[in-house]
């Protein structure tokens, strides 16, 4: 191993924090180490948000031209899906912004892109295991670690004998499954199953919990599989997976639930089952780090444990969204370059899950606020009484708001419905803006579009 060389700052993780991070430090001024061990750009770049809703969009191609009847369009023949084409289309996305990542990085004066695996070996001080070979130990004042997750593999018999695909691999494929077998339904299982589906195969999805989506509202939750079942895919709620086998080509399943077991069998199958964080491999307890079940502990400024070691986006726990990543960017840019005192305290956690129709959340469920012991009023309405949704045909999914009965201040809202995670950011927007329900619903919106539907869901509100 060389000599240590040491550093103002080592960040370990290119991904949506870690990367814009280092190249704020350097700009600072300050003499910067980012560590990343295999891609810039992290998982949201090149294992999920950018590949997985680019093939999302192809997925929906695919569903507008088998419903191209329905809208009075006519064309010979059956529709077909060129998986290449759809994974050389992905390829090209997640190539341009790695390598928009990488250029960023590398054009930086004060920063040094080290490709390699990182640990600690005390306090302060970094080994890397360089991809090309040797090592290198690396010491710096303060330490940033942004390492994120991968998919978590559950310890089920027979499993590890079994050619299964995670959310990495699955877009590698290059043709349609005949039956895609899915064992998680949380976000990734949803997404994953419906595109496919689409694609031409055959789906079931296998879920553990009593509850599907156990985050949403049991009628949103509802809705969900109802769509789900719509669209021609098998859901089994309440089935734990026991057993896994593999024979001539064929996965065989093995399921309980309270009617006994049975075994399913697929094609292919897709362990979407959570994930895992990478902390694994860091060597933490040398550096006096504490983690909770694998993730790294931070406080309401993001510090760990260890004094100037400072932990951003999915390694330190959920919430595990991309958005969230580069926000913790935004509270170190502030605090470590800007003198500035801010904390996670408060933070607002929109999300959208890209099935179709999408499913946006902002704030809390009715669920979550009932449990808090809050005075609510609760709005409700089916995409069925949306103008703009009957005009385009996507009249699947309802509208939610909870709203504080007291301040008429919007406490949450869910949107389940076409183009969902951009009306959930206007109902966002007016949140931050402390805008009570009642100007929305008297609001004046273009129309006619999808927002302008806020106006009656709020009106609902008063009925």
């Amino acid at each position: 191993m060389s000599s240590a060389k040491h550093y103002d700052s080592i960040v370990i993780g290119a991904g949506q924090g870690g990367g814009p991070l280092s190249t704020t430090l350097g700009r600072a001024g300050q003499k910067v180490a980012i560590i990343e061990k295999e891609f810039p750009g992290g998982s949201c770049v090149n294992y999920g948000c950018s590949p997985t809703k680019t093939m999302v969009a192809s997925a929906r191609a695919a569903h507008i031209a088998q419903r191209a009847a329905d809208y009075g369009v006519n064309f010979p023949g059956p529709v077909t899906v060129d998986m290449k084409k759809v994974r050389e289309r992905k390829r090209a996305i997640v190539e341009m912004f790695r390598g928009g990542s990488q250029r960023g990085l590398e054009q930086v004066e004060n920063v040094d892109l080290i490709f390699g695996e990182a640990s600690f070996t005390g306090p302060k001080t970094i080994k890397v295991k360089l991809n090309d070979g040797g090592e290198q130990e690396l010491t710096a004042g303060t330490i940033y670690i942004n390492t994120g997750t991968r998919p978590a593999i559950p310890p089920i018999e027979g499993l590890d004998k079994v050619d299964y695909l995670t959310n990495r691999n699955i877009m590698e494929l290059d043709t349609v499954p005949e039956h895609l077998l899915v064992l998680g339904g949380g976000y990734i299982g949803l997404e994953f199953g419906q595109m496919f589906r689409r694609f031409g195969a055959e789906v079931t999805i296998v879920e553990a919990s009593d509850k599907f989506i156990a985050r949403e509202d049991r009628d949103v939750a509802d809705e969900v599989e109802k769509i789900l079942r719509e669209d021609g895919i098998e859901l089994l709620i309440g089935h734990k997976a026991v057993k896994a086998a593999q024979t001539n080509g064929k996965i065989q399943l093995t399921v309980q639930s309270s009617d006994g077991e049975k075994t399913l069998e697929g094609s292919h199958l897709l362990v979407g089952a959570g994930r895992t964080p990478n902390s694994d491999m860091l060597n933490l307890e040398a550096a006096g780090i504490e983690t909770e079940r694998g993730f790294i502990k931070v406080n309401d400024k993001l510090e760990t444990s260890a004094e100037g070691v400072y932990a951003l986006g999915d390694v330190k726990g959920g919430p595990a969204f991309t958005h969230i990543s580069y926000d913790d960017f935004r509270l170190l840019r502030e605090n470590h370059t800007n003198g500035g005192n801010r904390t996670i305290n408060g933070r607002l956690v929109p999300y959208t899950v890209f099935m179709d129709p999408q499913l946006a959340r902002i704030g809390l469920s009715e669920e979550q606020a009932r449990a808090q012991g809050l005075n609510i009023r609760v709005a409700k309405m089916p995409m069925s009484h949306v103008a703009r949704a009957l005009e385009i045909d996507e009249t699947r999914g309802l509208m939610k708001a909870i709203v504080d009965a007291d301040t008429n201040q919007i406490l949450g809202a869910t949107v389940l419905g076409v183009e969902g995670g951009e009306v959930m950011t206007v109902i966002q927007m007016a949140m931050m803006g402390k805008v009570p329900y009642t100007e929305i619903k008297d609001g004046v919106f273009a129309h006619p579009l999808m927002a302008e539907s806020l106006n009656n869901l709020f009106m609902a509100m008063d009925s």
